[in-house]
């Protein structure tokens, strides 16, 4: 079986075709998401929120970040894997974000994503010693109590000057692509317009070259929160539950285990 690679994607950006990014935090996801036509399986620090109970992503660790890199990367044998380097393993110090970087490599990660555009010095240095990156840029999870709060960015002509500055920063310090969250379309739209590099949306519309979404808002499997940017397209925790009360149920009427489930 043949990985997406990078070289993939622009090739789908310059047809015009879109491009998808899913999250997956272990194996079984992975090999879910393996069998589907999605490019990008992004091992996210959304886990610190999803799978770990957190309200936010700041306490997630790099131990955390490298076990769920590598359940993935033993579940899929054909998507490009990107993980998310958490809160404070590269802003510490250009040695350290490399050095992490590295770690989530030989996790199984083929690039790393960094949030922002306030590190350049570190993006260069992790990518010069051969390790993709991968940006994001609009609402930077892991800033979001210096943000405020969960908020829509880009809401104004000046606010979208900057994001288009920090994007072409970025483009230059050599990123392969950029992660837009939560900002207006049309800023989005504008951004993707100018810079040559693949561009991802969550909540950013249309008008980018592909879009992205936590897999356990898709399946309905995390109801903490739905962001309005979410569609939800089952309720996979209702089914669950479903069946755990039905396994309790046969357990009291002893229907479980049956004959054909007996040796």
């Amino acid at each position: 079986m043949v990985r997406i690679t990078i070289s993939d994607l622009n090739n789908l950006k310059e047809k015009k075709q879109k491009i998808v990014m899913l999250t997956a935090y272990n194996y079984p996801f992975a090999k879910i998401i393996d069998k589907t036509p999605t490019h990008i399986i992004l091992v996210g620090d959304s886990l610190g929120m999803t799978s770990l109970g957190y309200d936010s992503t700041i306490p997630v660790t790099m131990e955390d970040m490298c076990s769920a890199t590598s359940a993935v990367a033993r579940g899929s044998a054909s998507k490009l894997i990107v993980a998310d380097m958490p809160f404070l393993s590269y802003q510490t110090s250009i040695e350290t974000a490399v050095e992490n970087a590295g770690r989530i490599m030989r996790a199984g990660a083929h690039a790393v994503k960094i949030e922002g555009a306030e590190h350049i010095p570190a993006i260069q240095a992790i990518i010069n010693a051969g390790i993709p990156v991968m940006g994001h840029l609009g609402f930077t999870p892991q800033s979001v109590n210096k943000l405020g709060g969960f908020k829509v960015q880009g809401t104004t002509a000046e606010a979208v000057k900057i994001l288009v500055q920090h994007a072409q920063i970025l483009k230059e310090a050599g990123v392969f692509a950029l992660v837009l969250e939560m900002v207006p379309a049309q800023a989005a739209r504008e951004l993707t317009t100018a810079i040559d590099i693949v561009t991802l949306g969550i909540g950013a519309g249309i008008h980018v070259d592909g879009q992205v979404l936590v897999t356990d808002d898709l399946i309905g499997l995390f109801d903490k929160f739905k962001p309005k940017f979410v569609k939800q397209y089952t309720n996979i925790s209702k089914t669950i539950e479903e069946a755990i009360t039905t396994f309790n149920s046969e357990v009291q009427e002893n229907q479980f285990p049956n004959n054909k489930h007996s040796y």
